[in-house]
Parts: C-alpha cells; sequence; structure tokens
C-alpha cells in the first residue's frame, strides 16, 4: 500500500473526537464553576474619600469666548487686514469662561494693570456643567 492511500485509510478510520463530558477536562479531571460576588459600583468615590490635593497642580486652559462666526472657505480666503467679521453675540452680552474648552462662567471684560481681565458675572454650577459633558 502506498503512503498516500495509507494516510487516506488513517483520516477515514479515526472516530471523530467527542468533547468530554460537562464538568471534565479533557484530561477526564473534574473542574467547578467559578464563583462571583454580588458586582458594586465602587468607580464613584464618596465626597469624603476624595482627595484633590493631588490635581491641584495641574494646568488647565482658561479661554475667553468673544463670539463665533461661520463663514465658506472663500469668505475666510477673502480676509484682508481691516476686514470687520460680525460674531453671532451682541455688544452688550458676557462673554463665555471656558476651562479647557468647557463653558464653566460667564462674564464681563475688564482692564486690570493695563492688562485684558474677566470679572466673572455668573458661574455654572458644577451639575450643569456635568449635564453638558453627558449630552
Amino acid at each position: 500500500m502506498s503512503e498516500d492511500n495509507a494516510a487516506a485509510e488513517s483520516v477515514e478510520s479515526a472516530e471523530p473526537e467527542s468533547s468530554p463530558p460537562a464538568g471534565t477536562r479533557e484530561d477526564g479531571q473534574a473542574h467547578s464553576q467559578a464563583q462571583f460576588g454580588d458586582l458594586q459600583d465602587d468607580s464613584i468615590p464618596n465626597a469624603d474619600d476624595v482627595n484633590l490635593d493631588v490635581i491641584l497642580d495641574v494646568s488647565v486652559t482658561l479661554a475667553l469666548e468673544v463670539g463665533r462666526s461661520k463663514m465658506s472657505i472663500r469668505e475666510l480666503l477673502q480676509l484682508a487686514q481691516g476686514s470687520v467679521v460680525e460674531l453671532d453675540r451682541l455688544a452688550n452680552e458676557p462673554m463665555d469662561v471656558l476651562v479647557n474648552g468647557t463653558l464653566v462662567a460667564h462674564g464681563e471684560i475688564v482692564v486690570v494693570n493695563e492688562s485684558f481681565g474677566i470679572r466673572l458675572t455668573d458661574v455654572v454650577s458644577p451639575a450643569e456643567r456635568v449635564k453638558k459633558l453627558n449630552g
């Protein structure tokens, strides 16, 4: 018998492998089901557990947004020195104060030692900030 025929016969005569009975491994030894405790949401610490000292020196970017405007690329390319762009905010409206892009307050521009500053007129509550992040 040639080697090819012998290989073909051994494949045909091989019995299909069956899976081990439930609760046993392939080597015949028994195993048990994993036990899990109740799941709890420990990811939200209590206010008493929060240690803000670890983040007090983290730098953030505070920005003042005067207003916004939408325009086409064509209009943008036509801007030159002296061009005036109308913004979506009235002159007497408070400005938005953003920290890392998130609205945290509104305020008005003031001058402090020959530099611009902002006087906060309204601070957004933490609950409102969280709502805006989630929505």
